[in-house]
């Protein structure tokens, strides 16, 4: 969800007296915000609550709800610089201050403090952490579009405050800067875009789907990649997409009558061994369930939930979905696997692992559609601070003829 915070309101004094300097949301935003905070857990994502909160909230305006939202991310994103002796309202106008202060002056805060307060310490056994990560983290994430194809400068035009991604491989995509709520919108509602992370987008690209071709989107969730594969394919061939929620699998279902996507057909998979469908596919695509360390930029709350154990758990179950998912390829075919964290257990060791595992496949040095170079090593790692996408790991290998 996006958050926009721009308003002036006079200095108000919460319910223990702590004085609230002027530069802050209203009372009720205030107010909404430290109940998403008190409500938000490990069980109950700050996103989910958020959305929640917003929606039974009587007579809020857009606006307003944008301040709500940018109030409860950088709560997150500032934790560890906030005194937890203070009260919840005084907290988030304090991390709201540091939000702007970083924004207009980021070398003012030193690499160490960063490193040490902006994510959890224990991140630093699973990947190697860089000062310029985790101040990407610090930032307000980039929101991206991606058009119907070639329709990204009608778009542009449409929306207004559009900004083309420069990469040729990646033309249908844009980045938005306007403040509209973009699901109200005309073009929307029409089915001419999808709000779709960048590097998500590249994930797509590299599977190089061609028409025609069967394809099995094996985690496809609310369908985000199904759509653009069948974009790709120019909604011919097939897609296969399965899910083990059969509500992400309704949602996607409404997003393809929405796009006008007809070139697909779903089916439930648990992740085992006995698979949706008997067909050889020309490509599978495993974006496999993730700690989702790659999204801690948009989703901060994430980063003080997350536990060490889950990156190994995930980790287990990621090779057991690229082992079973790789018995549907066909010889020649590809097989992609996409997540959207950066830690070593569950990108460049799970890919090792299923080469040691399941013969008869072997790396695909995949082209990059964000440099236009090929990755001789057949995998990259797609970063915030590079191109302002999530944090993304890809690998591609080829089946043997």
């Amino acid at each position: 969800m996006r958050d926009r915070f721009h308003s002036l309101r006079k200095v108000e004094s919460n319910d223990q007296g702590t004085t609230i300097p002027a530069m802050q949301p209203g009372a009720t935003c205030l107010r909404l915000a430290a109940a998403v905070i008190g409500q938000s857990s490990r069980e109950k994502p700050a996103d989910s609550v958020l959305r929640d909160v917003l929606r039974s909230a009587r007579g809020l305006s857009a606006a307003d709800a944008g301040q709500v939202s940018k109030a409860v991310f950088a709560y997150y994103r500032w934790l560890k610089w906030l005194d937890p002796r203070i009260n919840p309202q005084a907290r988030i106008v304090e991390a709201l201050r540091l939000a702007a202060e970083y924004a207009r002056s980021p070398g003012s805060f030193a690499d160490d403090a960063m490193v040490e307060r902006a994510v959890p310490g224990w991140i630093a056994e699973h990947l190697e952490i860089s000062p310029a990560w985790v101040r990407s983290l610090q930032t307000q994430p980039r929101l991206w579009l991606r058009s119907r194809p070639a329709q990204a400068d009608q778009l542009a035009a449409e929306l207004k405050d559009c900004v083309p991604v420069a990469p040729p491989a990646l033309r249908d995509a844009l980045e938005y800067r306007g403040a509209d709520d973009l699901f109200r919108s005309a073009p929307f509602r029409a089915g001419q875009f999808e709000i779709q992370d960048l590097h998500s987008q590249a994930v797509s690209v590299i599977c190089q789907p061609r028409k025609g071709e069967k394809w099995w989107d094996a985690c496809a969730g609310e369908g985000g990649k199904t759509l653009h594969l069948s974009d790709l394919m120019e909604n011919s061939g097939l897609i296969l997409a399965s899910d083990r929620a059969k509500w992400r699998l309704d949602k996607l279902r409404k997003r393809a009558a929405r796009a006008k996507v007809f070139n697909y057909r779903v089916a439930d998979w648990t992740g085992g061994e006995r698979l949706p469908a008997k067909t050889l596919f020309d490509g599978v695509l495993v974006d496999a369930p993730c700690s989702g360390v790659g999204t801690w930029q948009r989703n901060p709350h994430a980063r003080w939930t997350s536990r060490p154990e889950d990156i190994l758990e995930l980790a287990r179950l990621q090779k057991q979905l690229l082992a079973f998912a790789s018995r549907a390829v066909k010889p020649g075919g590809k097989l992609v696997y996409a997540v959207c964290t950066l830690t070593r257990d569950e990108t460049i060791e799970v890919a090792d692992s299923f080469e040691r595992d399941v013969p008869g496949f072997s790396r695909w040095a995949f082209v990059n559609p964000l440099t236009g170079r090929e990755e001789p090593q057949g995998w990259v790692m797609l970063r915030t601070e590079d191109t302002g996408g999530n944090g993304m790991f890809i690998a591609a290998w080829r089946a043997a003829l």
